[in-house]
């Protein structure tokens, strides 16, 4: 058992109970309530492992983050709900399309210890670089770093591609690990993931320096991750190079090639900027 108050932050990506087949064989068809009740005893102990000022992070569909969000905000500070929009073309008869996930963002006490988000770049034109955005007389007010993170996400791609993708069930985007451990931890916090699956918090978390703690009823697909991490090493420094900066590397190619240069107001270095490692933690060196 983990000690009491000793995780800095605690994410869960549970299963959401949809009737899928998974290799651990557990039951994924439970009574609504049945579910619901499961849900809140694993929620209790991240709640009773979590260090004051720590952050909990919940990952699942609309209809159960409602009444598991209920429960959480008897324990713990509510955040923000993020809607993180990933589309899958599944559409169902006679209701919305659904095309988002819910992520719940809670901490433990009045305010987080770590809070730090990423910024990301102005949306551009994947043809010229263009903005897809007028911001008028407001360039000069820009910070160089990038737009402040807002509670709607619509970067984070599903997880398709053979190289990333580490299982035949669905699997988290690293992108979206990244973000969030970015958020809410340093290199030395400890991180917790109670449902390995594939194993991107892991991953995320070992290739940016921090302490992770995790379990999963078959761990082969993390087992076979660990042993080709180069892999995420190159997808996570792409990630990292696309992040806390106004405008993309390959944004700004591309209004060079459309002779469409930056105006003088943004306050940025027009020149590209560089791929170097601005610190040991970008290196994506292995925790201690």
């Amino acid at each position: 058992m983990l000690d009491g108050e000793s995780v800095d932050l605690a994410f869960a990506d549970p299963p959401f109970n949809l009737g899928k087949q998974y290799t651990s064989k557990i039951d994924d068809a439970l009574a609504n309530e049945d579910y619901l009740d499961w849900c809140r005893q694993w929620l209790g102990e991240m709640i009773r492992v979590l260090k004051p000022g720590g952050s909990l992070f919940l990952w699942n569909l609309p209809k159960w983050n409602l009444p598991l969000g209920a429960y959480l905000s008897e324990k713990l500070t509510f955040r923000h709900w993020v809607a993180v929009d990933i589309k899958y073309s599944l559409p169902i008869q006679r209701r919305l399309y659904p095309s988002h996930y819910s992520l719940l963002y809670f901490v433990k006490g009045s305010k987080p210890t770590i809070f730090h988000p990423d910024r990301l770049p102005i949306s551009c034109c994947r043809h010229c670089g263009g903005e897809l955005r007028d911001y008028g007389g407001y360039k000069d007010k820009m910070n160089p770093k990038g737009i402040s993170l807002s509670d709607v996400w619509t970067d984070i791609p599903p997880v398709r591609h053979a190289k990333y993708k580490k299982r035949a069930a669905n699997a988290l985007s690293l992108k979206l690990m990244d973000r969030i451990i970015a958020m809410a931890s340093d290199p030395g916090s400890i991180v917790l993931d109670p449902f390995g699956g594939s194993g991107t918090t892991y991953a995320a978390a070992e290739l940016t320096g921090r302490r992770w703690i995790g379990c999963e009823l078959d761990c082969s697909a993390i087992v076979d991750r660990f042993a080709a991490l180069d892999d995420d090493r190159e997808h996570l420094a792409q990630i990292h190079e696309n992040k806390n900066t106004l405008f993309t590397r390959a944004d700004i190619e591309r209004r060079r090639k459309a002779g469409k240069p930056l105006s003088p107001k943004y306050q940025i270095d027009t020149e590209l900027p560089c791929a170097c490692p601005e610190s040991e933690n970008d290196l994506f060196t292995t925790a201690g």
